[in-house]
């Protein structure tokens, strides 16, 4: 090896290594990391470039819900652009639509890996779109960053989850309601597909199992529906302490709006909801929520230094009517993990970053500092946000924090 090839070998070593270190957070050249050497399984990376996948409903019943990821996530690569990119090369964006259409999801999640050959995907919302992709991402090596809670029972080497599972926003949300408003008995409600129902599965066993209380009634109704007249009419009759919500999309616009008119307002029923979040809420109305609940991990109104930066950023680049939602944050962080994975690995090769990952703290999030654990989800906080008729939410609680148990014990 010449003198001149021993010193660039040594500088791009040490440049790797402080990287790993999270010592070098500016400007990296791509001459220090060769194509060759970075990216040795045919990748879509050039020496200037790597192509990254975004996969979001643009259209249908999960738009109104989806929107906000697709602006985080387009946020978050235009800022890590604008600081010379990932091992210096820029990031290119190759979006699709699975326009709220399970098996469009799989079918647009094949084309981004075996056409476009990207380097991950950040996308899905629903648990059903996740499911209906992750044997495409498995099948092929592919990397997903999934920002949705979600009801957990789930584990991948192909996934990074950036939303919150079960055990914390289901079991630490119940909890958080039962000793707060000494509720004894609920009534469930959900979108009719796999997050809603094994969600709720969770839910009854909580109450009934660990919190002696009772589940008095649990309706699932067709994604997208619109009409809540019959479940509505049983929960007056049943009158619960709580009404425990997982309605999602669109339809959550005529469920609070419906639940207004027939007089369940937040004055008459103490509600907590595990799906609205402000995406939701700039259809629903905050006059039509206000004074009910929402266990998230995140909400707008946070009080912190980087979270002002990012809503600053956020509307700066979507308007000033834009809000941010729980799961827009999460899609916010999936770019800059992977920036920071691959910086970490010294390569694109996505077993090399999947490796790099955990282990490792995103110190400026939005929500607050998250932890990579090894089973690919993140050490994070419950909140609980009570909303207002300006449709943001006060944190009226906060956790500890909760480390992620997919499988718990007890709840399979």
């Amino acid at each position: 090896m010449s003198t001149l090839n021993r010193r660039g070998f040594i500088k791009g070593a040490m440049l790797g290594a402080m990287m790993a270190a999270g010592l070098v957070t500016g400007h990296v050249f791509a001459a220090d990391f060769p194509t060759a050497k970075v990216n040795t399984t045919g990748l879509a990376v050039t020496d200037t470039t790597v192509k990254v996948g975004i996969l979001h409903s643009a259209t249908g019943t999960m738009a109104i819900s989806e929107t906000g990821s697709i602006q985080a996530e387009k946020l978050a690569i235009e800022q890590i652009n604008a600081m010379g990119g990932i091992l210096g090369r820029k990031i290119e964006i190759v979006q699709e639509d699975g326009a709220s259409d399970w098996p469009t999801f799989a079918e647009k999640a094949k084309k981004l890996l075996e056409k476009d050959k990207v380097a991950s995907v950040m996308g899905c919302w629903t648990s059903a779109s996740r499911k209906a992709v992750l044997p495409v991402f498995e099948k092929d090596n592919g990397l997903l960053f999934y920002p949705t809670f979600y009801e957990g029972l789930e584990q991948s080497k192909n996934v990074f989850y950036t939303g919150q599972e079960a055990t914390q926003q289901i079991l630490a949300g119940v909890d958080w309601i039962a000793k707060e408003k000494k509720a004894k008995t609920f009534y469930l409600i959900g979108s009719d597909y796999i997050w809603p129902r094994t969600s709720m599965k969770i839910a009854r066993k909580h109450i009934e199992q660990h919190l002696g209380g009772k589940v008095v009634g649990e309706e699932y109704i067709a994604l997208g529906d619109t009409q809540f007249g019959s479940v509505i009419n049983k929960i007056k009759l049943k009158k619960p302490d709580v009404i425990y919500a997982a309605v999602v999309g669109g339809s959550n616009v005529a469920w609070f709006k419906q639940l207004n008119a027939a007089g369940l307002n937040s004055s008459k029923q103490t509600m907590l909801t595990i799906s609205v979040t402000e995406d939701e809420v700039l259809g629903i109305g905050g006059e039509n929520l206000a004074g009910f609940y929402s266990a998230m991990k995140y909400f707008q109104s946070q009080d912190n230094p980087e979270n002002k930066k990012f809503v600053e950023a956020f509307k700066k680049r979507w308007g000033k009517d834009a809000v941010i939602g729980d799961v827009t944050q999460a899609a916010y962080l999936g770019p800059w993990l992977y920036k920071a994975a691959v910086e970490r690995a010294g390569s694109f090769d996505v077993d090399k970053v999947q490796a790099a990952l955990p282990g490792y703290t995103l110190k400026e999030a939005p929500e607050g500092p998250v932890t990579v654990e090894a089973n690919h989800h993140l050490t994070t906080k419950l909140r609980i946000g009570q909303w207002g008729k300006d449709g943001q939410a006060k944190v009226v609680y906060t956790s500890d924090y909760i480390k992620p148990d997919p499988f718990p014990k007890g709840y399979q």
